[in-house]
């Protein structure tokens, strides 16, 4: 199997989903914001802060070589990962790319305060502000996650149905 990569706007489910599907299909899975907190010791938050975003996609395109080196595994990828340089047609070079499409609301209702404090970007927006921010951004982001093989329209569906649909794909 090749690596299947999961895309899409943070918050949308892809390593709820992501680990969900490497058990189905008896593989690793990879986040790629996990691996990167690993490799350099810090959180992504602190590394957009002190060291700026140019280093931290540079360090996430150096995780999305390295999972591409080590094959079969379902990839949760950070949600700029597909818009920096190339990323997009690498992963669609090598692997299965999926954008899980979820609407700013559906997104927002999902995420829990935690989830909106350790995203640097969403910190300190009220539920109006996260809302508009997120539509704003997403129009920005479209482009790229939409190069992806598969669109998966996820709004309204369980975690086993977009297993399953995912699946089909394969």
């Amino acid at each position: 199997m090749k690596p299947l990569f999961l895309v899409g706007y943070m918050g949308c489910g892809k390593s709820t989903i992501g680990r969900k599907l490497a058990r189905r299909l008896s593989v690793a899975f990879v986040d790629t914001d996990n691996r990167v907190e690993e490799r350099e010791g810090a959180t992504v938050s602190d590394i957009f802060r002190y060291e700026g975003e140019e280093r931290f996609r540079e360090v996430e395109r150096e995780v999305l070589e390295e999972v591409i080196r080590e094959g079969a595994a379902v990839v949760s990828t950070g949600g700029g990962l597909p818009i920096w340089r190339d990323n997009m047609q690498r992963m669609n070079q090598v692997g299965t790319t999926v954008y899980l499409k979820r609407s700013a609301e559906n997104i927002a209702s999902r995420l829990s305060p935690y989830g909106r404090q350790k995203r640097p970007r969403l910190r300190g927006l009220n539920d109006e502000e996260l809302v508009a921010f997120m539509r704003e951004d997403m129009v920005a982001r479209e482009r790229y996650y939409s190069e992806a093989r598969h669109v998966l329209l996820c709004d309204g569906l369980t975690d086993e149905a977009i297993l399953e649909a995912i699946l089909s794909y394969e």
